[in-house]
């Protein structure tokens, strides 16, 4: 892959430590690149959310963002979904390599969200909690799944929503990238619902429509900020005013974890620009019409015999 300076589709991302502690162990990437026939255009945006006591837990992050990115430039074949499930699993190797070997980093870990656009084909991957939301038509939904103790329990109608909002468990992840078995990414892009995890995993490869919106982010903001509230924003703002916007309310509202949002938008389709020749194409065409009328009842005119003199 050839890596390039501007991508093919909007992109804008923040990332902050919050309102509460003193380093940020968030990490997002974007990097956008040409395929090998240096027409087809591609962008990978990930957003790491890393955990583990001081500081291992951004260095989990940082060595899967690399990692992933590394992996991605360096496909030989292009299969978006095998190139992300390797990505990852090798991000999971490394991290689980690396606190192994130095006690200053064991236990550490981290999760992962990563959307890969290949011309304007959606791919998607995910471990942990850290969200894709994705917008279409207005409607923001979130098409990633939550690998967490509450999702389980809501799932299985243990608890209500309600009695979620402020659980104590709200926070215990059941994958990450670092456990000592590199976990299988979940494939999972849950467009409707009622999806079979079969259907939902057959939506990836999507095609992206002029003004689709992808949000990845981690649970900094979506612990403090609704989804009708993420989706105004999206709606009523730019990209780049949007990340903004969210990243601040998150923090006016408390701000207790570091907070990073990567927002891809896709572009309408350009407008066919007219021919200079076309109005006067019109014009001929349509004196030509006008004479040929002319001619035409003429000639009635003359057969019945109705002519003047």
């Amino acid at each position: 892959m050839i890596p390039t300076s501007k991508p093919h589709i909007k992109v804008a991302a923040i990332t902050h430590p919050g309102e509460v502690r003193d380093h940020n162990e968030d990490r997002f990437l974007t990097y956008s690149f040409l395929l090998e026939d240096q027409t087809t255009p591609g962008l990978l945006a990930v957003v790491a959310d890393g955990v583990g006591g001081h500081k291992a837990g951004e260095v989990a992050a940082q060595i899967t963002t690399d990692t992933i990115q590394t992996s991605i430039a360096s496909a030989k074949q292009i299969s978006p979904v095998e190139n992300l499930r390797e990505a990852i699993l090798e991000a999971g190797r490394e991290v689980a390599s690396l606190s192994q070997q130095e006690s200053r980093y064991a236990g550490m870990g981290t999760t992962v969200a990563a959307a890969l656009v290949i011309k304007n084909r959606l791919y998607t991957a995910t471990v942990g909690d850290s969200r894709i939301y994705f917008l279409r038509n207005r409607k923001l939904r979130q098409v990633s799944i939550d690998h967490t103790w509450i999702h389980e329990a809501l799932k299985h109608k243990l608890i209500t929503p309600e009695e979620a909002r402020n659980h104590p468990n709200a926070h215990v992840i059941q994958k990450a990238i670092g456990n000592p078995t590199p976990p299988e990414p979940d494939f999972r892009l849950n467009l409707a619902n009622h999806e079979t995890d079969e259907q939902s995993i057959a939506n990836q490869g999507m095609t992206l429509k002029g003004g689709d919106q992808i949000l990845l982010c981690s649970d900094g903001l979506t612990d403090l900020v609704e989804r009708e509230e993420i989706e105004n924003a999206l709606l009523e703002q730019t990209p780049d005013d949007a990340v903004e916007a969210l990243s601040s309310l998150a923090r006016a509202r408390g701000g207790h974890d570091n907070i990073t949002i990567v927002i891809l938008k896709a572009p309408a389709a350009p407008k066919k620009k007219n021919s200079p020749l076309l109005p006067i194409l019109t014009a001929l065409a349509s004196s030509f019409l006008l004479i040929m009328l002319v001619a035409i009842m003429s000639l009635v005119v003359w057969m019945l015999g109705f002519w003047p003199w």
